[in-house]
């Protein structure tokens, strides 16, 4: 258990960051819990061979982008004519549900790829969004146009317009030889297995679909395979207690917090999280709308990304969401969301003394 925090725990709520667009592209490398995951470090599930052809073709496709830049050297060309496009697929499209590694295998094609970090970019599909209304879109291109590999973790493909702002976006950086890979959510109506079929993805980003070589990796939820239930929320007082005992903790009321979250845009929700150790919450509930249960996937993401233990008090996190809302469009999100959540909680219960 952490040693006691010197003045309390924080308040996710009294935060209001502010993340100026510098910090937004110096951030586009694989978050704190991908920094040293490997291809080697992949556990793949023997029982789904797709899991380790995937690590075969993703270590040679990293190879295969050593070399100078497609455009012509690793130096922009501003002035230069647009190389031509080259013919073979430079982008790779992870297709499989949640839980099966892919962002792990993206990272691990990221740190594999022979250019330095300022040559690579890696980002969720909100952070690219986010990154061009923060520069515009011309200045985005001039920015990541140099790079050797574009990473776009979680493609939505929810939103038309900004699939069609991104899908804009990669057609003029591939234009410029920067080579893609991405892994994508669930299209709205798109029920069943909780994967988006690479056809269809293919098919929404259309004249970008000549650019991607598809590649399926089946598999079960690795945050659950072999391991014991999520604990069941403590209770107010306990969580309380180990917010005031844990230092760099925070403590929020959930339903607090849900109100402070529609007042901070997404793209700050990673800042909102700066120096916090665990957050620990009391009074969980089932989240009111889908527009508050959009922004809680999205700290949940920001929350796993960063490691931070999660530990609450009130109902267990698979009850977060309504029956409709998890046989609604947004099905995959709010099924990540829950996986991610509980893997946090997992994390969170040393937290509490025995």
């Amino acid at each position: 258990m952490a040693g006691p925090a010197e003045a309390g725990p924080q308040a996710l709520c009294a935060r209001e960051p502010r993340v100026p667009a510098e910090r937004l592209v110096a951030e586009m490398v694989p978050p704190p819990r991908f920094d040293s995951v490997r291809f080697d470090t992949y556990d793949p599930d023997p029982g789904q061979p797709s899991q380790s052809e995937a690590v075969t073709v993703l270590g040679g496709f990293a190879a295969g982008l050593g070399g100078s830049h497609a455009s012509g050297g690793g130096k922009r060309r501003w002035f230069a004519k647009k190389a031509p496009v080259p013919a073979a697929p430079r982008g790779v499209y992870l297709d499989g549900g949640y839980g099966v590694g892919k962002t792990h295998l993206l990272a691990s094609l990221w740190h594999a790829t022979p250019a330095e970090p300022a040559l690579k970019a890696f980002g969720t599909f909100v952070e690219l969004t986010n990154l061009v209304g923060a520069l515009g879109f011309q200045q985005t291109v001039q920015t990541l146009g140099g790079h050797r590999l574009l990473c776009i973790d979680e493609f939505e493909l929810d939103d038309p317009g900004d699939t069609v702002l991104v899908s804009s976006l990669l057609s003029r950086l591939v234009e410029q030889g920067v080579a893609l890979a991405a892994t994508s959510n669930t299209l709205p109506g798109k029920l069943g297995e909780g994967r988006f079929a690479a056809a269809d993805f293919l098919r929404e980003i259309q004249g970008l679909s000549a650019h991607f070589r598809p590649l399926r990796i089946d598999g079960q939820d690795y945050r659950h395979r072999g391991l014991p239930e999520a604990p069941a929320p403590f209770s107010d007082e306990q969580v309380t207690k180990a917010a005031y005992a844990t230092a760099g903790a925070s403590l929020d009321d959930f339903p607090g917090l849900l109100e402070h979250l529609a007042r901070v845009h997404p793209s700050r929700y990673g800042a909102l999280t700066d120096g916090i150790a665990a957050v620990c919450l009391t009074d969980v509930g089932p989240v009111p709308d889908q527009s508050t249960a959009l922004r809680l996937v999205v700290l949940a993401d920001r929350l796993y990304d960063r490691e931070i233990p999660v530990l609450a008090s009130g109902v267990p996190f698979d009850k977060l969401f309504s029956e409709e809302m998890l046989n609604g469009g947004y099905r995959k999100k709010y099924f990540r969301a829950i996986s991610r959540l509980t893997a946090l909680a997992r994390d969170a219960k040393p937290l509490v003394s025995q």
